[in-house]
């Protein structure tokens, strides 16, 4: 009985080997497809990219083109007929003055602004919607306030 039991360790061992050689080769060969997928996509990224580039380049080239072509005279007709027709028109742009409730600590600063663009008021460029404050660090005098 012996001799029975060591032939099936003896198999079971050569077969556990047989298995593991057979995982560790499939391993290599995974990590071998897995670099070759890898290149593959690399450069596939790369070819995207050259010819996306290329095509948003073209298409910004062709639509200078159409731009100069047909945009530029209609805008040149325009400007023969309304030698004002480049002006901003102030109308559309408001003045708010600062005042005691609204933006205090700007009465008399140089620095505000008070336009009102698209319905949102620009208080100056260092606080564009103003300090939550009554003073600002940032205030200077206009020298000519009426506060």
């Amino acid at each position: 009985m012996e001799d029975w039991s060591k032939d099936f360790f003896g198999a079971m061992e050569n077969a556990v080997s047989e298995v593991e050689h057979f995982f560790s080769e499939m391993g290599e060969e995974f990590v071998e497809m897995l670099d070759v997928l890898a290149k593959m996509s690399e450069e596939f990224t790369e070819q995207v990219q050259n010819n996306l580039i290329n095509d948003i380049d073209g298409y910004f080239n062709e639509f200078d083109g159409l731009l100069n072509e047909f945009i530029e005279p209609i805008i040149e007709i325009c400007r023969d007929f309304d030698p004002q027709f480049d002006e901003v028109d102030l109308s559309m742009v408001t003045y708010v003055d600062p005042s005691p409730t609204q933006q205090p600590a700007c009465r008399g600063c140089r620095n505000y602004h008070g336009q009102v663009y698209g319905g949102n008021l620009l208080v100056c460029a260092m606080h564009p919607t103003g300090v939550e404050s009554e003073s600002c660090a940032d205030w200077e005098t206009d020298g000519d306030a009426d506060f």
